[in-house]
């Protein structure tokens, strides 16, 4: 899962879906420059490099013929 192209695929998703996840999330509180939740900016980041990485490590595993 964290092979370095792996990893490196989900680091460009994860800037992509968390940016636009941010935007959606906090997008009120960015315009009006009022403090956002530090933990929620990041799990926007964070869930979609794992969703990511997971699903590229299981679709290497099958390809392998790896249950």
């Amino acid at each position: 899962m964290f092979s370095r192209r792996i990893a490196g695929s989900a680091l460009k998703v994860s800037a992509v879906v968390g940016t636009v996840l941010n935007l959606i999330n906090n997008g009120p509180q960015l315009w009006q420059h009022h403090t956002v939740n530090v933990w929620q900016v990041l799990l926007n980041y964070i869930v979609p490099f794992c969703v990511s990485a997971y699903s590229a490590a299981r679709n290497e595993r099958s390809r392998w013929g790896v249950p």
